[in-house]
């Protein structure tokens, strides 16, 4: 990468041209030395990516999707403000009464001060200290026929984003609940009236985070729905008629799109679609910017069909639910700092994802799905590549996820041009329990894969119920604990690679006390005991090629991959560690969840089982591939942690 300016280079010239006339050779006293070129800041934090952006301008943008810190150890010359988008996690959408529709989750608020923008806020001006990053979660999941959990709050510095409101839920019979108030409002349930959904923070005005939710339907018409969450950018839409037909859901609200990650804008903060009983397609769809699908009736067993959670890393919403009693989860939120570095651009190889340059390689960090497609310039043969998949949930009882399979390598990528589809698999949500017997086994996660020969496979979610065993997957799930019989762990590696892309989650104890650990990337998880759930399986350490300084992780994450074990270097940037099982307290006092990603965790982003009701399953980081914490037994609604989204990341040479 170049920036204007000819540097060392004129001095020289100069110095020769002033002896030439007689000066002083050293080209003191005649003229002024040429000045070195403009320097951008210098931070460290989340993942890096350089670009260029019209006419001229290269900048740097700090991406976080997971809490940290934006480390600023020197001013530049370009100035001490930087531009921010901050984010919230997405709002749950409702769950339901069966034949009631329940609303979409909420954005999560949306604030930035890109210049132009027309909710651009003032400028934030840094100094050298650290600016904490907080990332909000999405709401969870439920069981209980409710309305959805909200999201969480996301800050950089003293920026704040509120969480988007939980979509209406449907509690019994003909009752409609409006939807939450949030950052942007959840959409309102179908039932006995028409009813109305939650309202964005500061809507209408200058300083507004999101915009309200949808209402839902009235009960005039057969098959009542809910009402579409709310986006950054729109206004869910209200609960309709089909035509000709019954009642719809309704669609969840747009987001925005800014260019803060790279120079392409992307679609931020979509509202989650309202869920309905109708057959067919009556779920509203979610709203552009990450927001989750409605469900609706299937028309034969009351089993949801198409609803869906809002996606990692945008805020969106979760999709509302319907006939049935399981809602969505909203999408994570996402904070990213930039702030201009030169005035000239970079000579690209090849665009997709986020583009750093370390140790004489150009480096595409994929943090969600795209395109690698390669440029005229293009040099290399082979490409260096990590491909890591979804990581598994824990179950709602006690097995701990598996974390998604891992691969690494070198691989020739074709003759130029060539455009490699990238897929970043989604961690799996956890359906939730109502704390009986009424359970739900862990879900996998979602395949990564980087073009048709390089996939890894889905996580292993977790074990639940009488004598389940854990689900197989790149790493496995970790197995239930039920009454005399403890579960087996899942197989890892499946479909089966050389190398392996993961290990087998641990077993039950057999004695309704702990939950087996899921696998991890080195390591399978362990066995569960009457003292405590298992731990997860050690995860492993991205290559040296991979591990920028500029991203290193923090305690609480913020980098590229998370803490793991050892100290200094060797604890840096790990990923895919299984998820610690669950432990039922009501039994066994004292009994504790297993730590994820190894004993003395949690490390690689895995997530620590839960031992009581205020402790439920953790989720693992979004971006490691590390699988979730099992859940534990309480009189309540329970549930295992999400397992963390995948990342594919591509080196070549510069």
């Amino acid at each position: 990468m170049g920036i204007k300016g000819l540097g060392n280079q004129a001095n020289t010239f100069g110095n020769k041209f002033v002896k030439a006339l007689g000066g002083d050779s050293s080209g003191k006293d005649a003229v002024s030395p040429v000045p070195p070129p403009p320097v951008g800041l210098t931070a460290t934090g989340g993942v890096i990516s350089d670009y260029t952006t019209a006419p001229g301008g290269v900048y740097r943008a700090h991406i976080f999707t997971s809490s940290g810190a934006l480390n600023v150890t020197a001013g530049g010359s370009f100035g001490d403000t930087v531009e921010y988008l901050v984010v919230a996690g997405g709002g749950g959408g409702g769950s339901n009464f069966p034949s009631w529709g329940a609303g979409g989750g909420g954005a999560g608020g949306l604030r930035t001060n890109i210049s132009g923008h027309p909710l651009a806020g003032s400028p934030f001006q840094v100094s050298v200290q650290s600016y904490p990053v907080q990332i909000g979660g999405g709401g969870a999941g439920l069981y209980v026929k409710t309305t959805g959990n909200p999201g969480t709050n996301s800050s950089f510095g003293t920026i704040t984003s509120l969480g988007g409101g939980g979509g209406g839920g449907v509690p019994g019979g003909e009752i409609n609940v409006a939807g939450q108030a949030g950052g942007s409002g959840g959409g309102g349930s179908g039932g006995g009236s028409s009813n109305n959904g939650g309202a964005g923070q500061d809507y209408p005005g200058p300083n507004q985070q999101g915009f309200p939710g949808g209402g839902g339907s009235d009960g005039a018409v057969a098959y009542t729905a809910g009402g579409g969450g709310g986006g950054a950018g729109q206004q869910g839409q209200h609960a309709h008629t089909l035509n000709p037909g019954p009642r719809a859901g309704g669609y969840g609200g747009a987001g925005l799109p800014i260019a803060i990650e790279t120079s392409t804008a992307k679609f931020y903060a979509g509202g989650g679609g309202g869920g309905t009983n109708n057959p067919g397609p009556g779920g509203g769809a979610g709203g552009n910017g990450g927001g989750g699908k409605g469900g609706d009736w299937n028309g034969t067993t009351g089993t949801p069909t198409g609803a869906s959670a809002g996606i990692e890393g945008t805020g969106g919403g979760g999709g509302g639910n319907g006939a049935s009693n399981y809602s969505e989860s909203g999408g994570s939120g996402i904070v990213v700092v930039r702030y201009q570095i030169g005035t000239i651009a970079a000579v690209a190889k090849a665009t997709g994802g986020a583009i750093s340059y370390y140790g004489g390689k150009t480096i595409h960090t994929f943090t969600g799905s795209g395109t690698f497609a390669t440029e005229p310039n293009w040099s290399a043969a082979n490409v260096e590549y990590v491909v890591v998949a979804g990581g598994g949930s824990g179950a709602a009882l006690f097995g701990g996820g598996g974390a998604g399979g891992y691969r690494t390598g070198t691989t020739p990528i074709g003759a130029h041009p060539v455009s490699t589809t990238i897929q970043v698999g989604a961690g799996a949500h956890s359906p939730g329990s109502d704390g009986g017997n009424t359970v739900k086994i862990g879900s996998t996660g979602t395949d990564s894969y980087f073009g048709t020969p390089i996939t890894a496979a889905a996580g292993g979610g977790g074990g639940s119920g009488p004598n389940v065993a854990g689900q197989s997957g790149g790493s496995g799930g970790g197995g239930s604990d039920w009454a005399a019989t403890g579960a087996s762990g899942g197989a890892g590696n499946t479909p089966a690679t050389t190398p392996p892309q993961g290990s087998p989650g641990g077993s039950g104890s057999g004695s309704d006390a702990g939950g087996g650990g899921g696998g991890g990337a080195v390591s399978p998880g362990t066995n569960g005991s009457t003292a405590s759930g298992g731990v997860g399986g050690v995860g492993v350490q991205l290559p040296a090629t991979f591990r920028n300084p500029a991203s290193e992780p923090s305690p609480t994450g913020g980098g590229l991959g998370a803490l793991g074990p050892g100290s200094g270097d060797a604890a840096k940037f790990w990923v895919a560690g299984g998820g610690g099982g669950g432990s039922y307290t009501g039994t066994h006092t004292g009994a504790f969840g297993g730590s994820g990603g190894g004993p003395g965790g949690p490390y690689a982003g895995a997530g620590p089982g839960g031992a009581n009701a205020n402790n439920p399953g953790v989720n693992g980081l979004a971006n490691t591939g590390s699988g979730g914490g099992g859940g534990t037994r309480t009189s309540g609604s329970v549930h295992g942690g999400a397992g963390g989204s995948g990342i594919v990341i591509i080196a070549y040479p510069s």
